[in-house]
């Protein structure tokens, strides 16, 4: 089965599918995931990649689309497939097709994770990061026992600017102008769209996923 994650930042798909993914072995594929790993491995098309971040250039879709058909053919073709934060755009999502077809896959269903907009803010825009260790908290859902200090070093925690408020409002326009249409893309392609509340606990969230998907018998 192949699946396209749908939603905006913060909403947690990324979560949802690391997640699912280790429960039944399907493959979560991020496109982020693939370049940087290229890039470590020194790959021909990361070695091709990094020639554009060097030069300050977004990575052209054609090479983000070879890297997903590499991907695609070292895997078995039943595997299962969830696309995180891929495709992005219309045109993203039309070459995602033709790499499918290549491989002898198609879409099979598209799971788009709603939440209210402020939650969302509070989400990113609450997000603390220890530099030195790693360790991530939420002032609103889960600050570290002193203020704006790591539970795990003692380090000074960092606010990442895109984390911004206002940088997170933009952050979600463009989402609603770039990616929010790919919804109404796979409607009139007449896959099937199924929608989740991800304004829950981890655990709602994660069985009305597989719930979508056809996997109740995964449910604890």
């Amino acid at each position: 089965m192949v699946v396209i994650l749908l939603g905006p930042p913060g909403v947690g798909k990324g979560t949802q599918a690391i997640r699912l993914a280790d429960r039944v072995g399907w493959e979560h594929l991020s496109t982020g995931d693939l370049l940087r790993a290229a890039l470590r491995d020194g790959t021909p098309l990361g070695d091709e990649a990094r020639t554009f971040m060097d030069a300050g250039e977004l990575v052209p879709d054609g090479l983000i689309m070879n890297l997903v058909r590499e991907r695609l053919s070292g895997l078995a073709p039943e595997a299962g497939i969830l696309f995180d934060g891929f495709p992005r755009t219309t045109a993203q999502a039309e070459g995602l097709d033709g790499v499918l077809h290549e491989t002898g896959r198609r879409v099979d269903r598209v799971v788009v994770f709603e939440a209210p907009e402020e939650d969302l803010v509070k989400r990113l825009s609450g997000r603390r990061t220890c530099p030195v260790c790693g360790a991530v908290y939420n002032v609103y859902f889960n600050p570290p026992a002193r203020d704006e200090i790591c539970d795990r070093c003692g380090a000074k925690l960092v606010h990442r600017s895109d984390d911004e408020p206002d940088t997170v409002r933009r952050r979600l326009r463009v989402y609603e102008e770039q990616t929010a249409p790919l919804v109404s893309y796979y409607e009139d392609a007449g896959e099937p769209v199924m929608h989740v509340a991800a304004d829950r606990s981890v655990d709602e969230v994660q069985h009305a996923f597989r719930a979508a998907l056809g996997l109740e018998s995964t449910a604890p």
